[in-house]
């Protein structure tokens, strides 16, 4: 039932011709091996096509809801959810027509779909911090596998004014596998470690981010 929503709303928004790219946890098994059970399909698009996807979903049967103007979007039958995710909860990074456009193609239950590409996966994951949530485990193992072929200065210019949160998860990612250190390249290291050292010696004179970290 489950895999016959998910083909369902994949086949309408494709054919409704909806710019979007497959994340969650079928992305992540394509980049990484690892499966695990879900219960929701993820769906990264640009804010405006959203209403698009939800009537498309709503005309192949699914009850449809706007969760978070900010960035979500729910469509689900039958217990099993669709999420449509345009941004991050905390309005830090948004999804732009780029994402998709740099999505790859590859087999996602039966047909053939985007999926959303390691970097901007990363991207989307690295203020998923809560105690009950964190995404800091899927960041080493996208690095881990995927490292290597990574678009990191794509990476780095994306993550922009938050480097730090970028070298925080890499630093877990060089404990966690101490042994692929190599699959983050010495010029990033040395870029955020610099971006870092500028911040500890010229701090600003107030400011508060901890509402950015979810």
């Amino acid at each position: 039932v489950q895999r016959q929503l998910f083909q369902r709303v994949l086949r309408a928004l494709s054919r409704g011709r909806v710019s979007f790219a497959v994340a969650g946890a079928f992305a992540f098994q394509h980049y990484t091996g690892i499966w695990r059970f879900t219960k929701d399909l993820d769906l990264f698009l640009p804010a405006e096509a959203a209403p698009h996807a939800l009537a498309l979903c709503r005309a192949a049967g699914l009850v449809t809801e706007v969760t978070d103007p900010v960035w979500l979007a729910k469509a689900w039958a039958g217990g099993y959810y669709v999420d449509l995710i345009s941004g991050m909860s905390n309005g830090v990074y948004w999804v732009t027509p780029e994402w998709v456009q740099r999505s790859r193609r590859a087999p996602v239950l039966g047909g053939s779909y985007r999926l959303l590409a390691p970097e901007e996966m990363i991207l989307s994951k690295i203020f998923v911090t809560r105690r009950d949530r964190f995404d800091g485990s899927d960041i080493c193992h996208l690095i881990y596998r995927c490292g290597a072929d990574m678009d990191w200065p794509h990476l780095l210019r994306a993550v922009g004014e938050h480097g730090q949160m970028l070298l925080w998860h890499l630093l877990l990612f060089q404990y966690v596998y101490p042994a692929s250190t190599g699959a983050v390249p010495p010029d990033v290291w040395r870029q955020l470690w610099r971006q870092h050292q500028a911040a500890l010696e010229t701090p600003p004179a107030e400011g508060f981010r901890g509402s950015l970290v979810d």
